[in-house]
């Protein structure tokens, strides 16, 4: 097991390596000149050339490729052209936001997208069956940003059931100290003030669904095939021929090896939450790392862009490693292979 976790790690060193270059090229051929579009077009000769020296860019491009390259290995991705920070302290700053709601969207999504499939599996061919696809349908094909605004008419402005936006009730000011709000504030509960914890919470459920809506459906439909799949082996047919309880079958027998491409899936799947969870943060007004990097955009701010694109890619090797992992540990000849 410790062998194939090194061989996987050592792949990483060349696929990180393929990322940074990748996004570091991708900004430097972008049509047009990097110091004119950030200040503008009336901005003066000098102060152009001053910026271009700043950023490097008046050097030739392998020249630069290889500072970029030294500067990313010690994480120091340059500092921001909005703030004038480095961009690594602004990402420290906003992702644990980001990484909070993700997690929280993927419980919502895996939990419910199981159970979801599991039911589904086992009633097939039911009206139960029938209405969890055309959900799940229902679910992969709206827009986030559609559903993030219905949820926000409906449950906000509409019945006043969940905030609009933000992390916590500006009332409830606090110092955080991992700006994990969930964390940060569940000592408050023996302090007698659970309200600054149940305030974060409230803040945290609008955004979690609407995030969390197109992996739960994702996640119920690869269940639902996995387990009828499972469903139909000799294994099955002898260990329900014992007599043994048709819910321990399911949930003992069956859902473990069914578990294997949806562990798969939920790997990707929270990638891709990390990457796309921009449209949700502007709208929810959330401040993590997704409306830092869409303002980043916006202001052409490219040493932001980069190493927030950078840390994400990071982030999204990172879990596909832990994915590999849990793979071969649940099925153990994939080390073998």
């Amino acid at each position: 097991m410790l062998k194939y976790i090194i061989n996987r790690l050592l792949l990483l060193i060349p696929t990180l390596i393929g990322v940074v270059t990748l996004v570091f090229f991708m900004i430097a051929l972008a049509p047009g000149d990097p110091a004119r579009v950030m200040l503008g077009e009336r901005a003066s000769k000098e102060k152009i050339e001053r910026l271009r020296e700043d950023l490097g860019l008046d050097k030739p491009l392998i020249q630069q490729y290889g500072l970029y390259m030294q500067r990313v290995a010690h994480l120091d991705f340059g500092k921001s052209i909005k703030s004038g920070q480095k961009v690594m302290n602004e990402i420290k700053e906003r992702f644990p936001a980001t990484i909070e709601l993700a997690i929280c969207a993927m419980i919502f999504a895996t939990i419910l997208g199981i159970l979801i499939g599991v039911i589904s599996a086992t009633k097939k061919n039911t009206w139960v069956d029938f209405s969890a696809m055309v959900g799940a349908l229902f679910g992969v094909s709206m827009p986030v940003f559609w559903l993030a605004l219905v949820m926000i008419m409906v449950f906000s402005v509409g019945l006043n059931l969940f905030p609009t936006g933000g992390r916590i009730n500006i009332r409830y000011y606090f110092s955080p100290e991992t700006n994990f709000y969930l964390l940060d504030t569940f000592k408050y509960i023996f302090t007698g003030h659970p309200e600054y914890f149940t305030s974060a919470l409230h803040h945290l459920i609008l955004p979690s669904i609407a995030l969390g809506t197109i992996p739960l459906a994702i996640i119920a439909r690869t269940t639902r095939s996995s387990m009828l799949e499972v469903l139909k082996q000799d294994y099955i047919k002898t260990v329900r021929s014992a007599g043994i309880k048709e819910s321990r079958v399911i949930y003992r027998y069956a859902l473990r090896n069914a578990l294997l491409p949806v562990i798969t899936v939920i790997g990707l799947q929270f990638g891709l939450l990390l990457s796309g969870a921009i449209l949700t943060e502007t709208i929810f007004a959330w401040p993590g790392i997704g409306k830092w990097l869409y303002q980043a955009i916006e202001a052409r701010d490219y040493p932001a862009v980069q190493g927030g694109i950078i840390i994400i890619s990071t982030c999204f090797v990172l879990i596909n490693l832990v994915v590999d992992i849990l793979y071969s540990i649940v099925n153990p000849k994939i080390r073998l292979q």
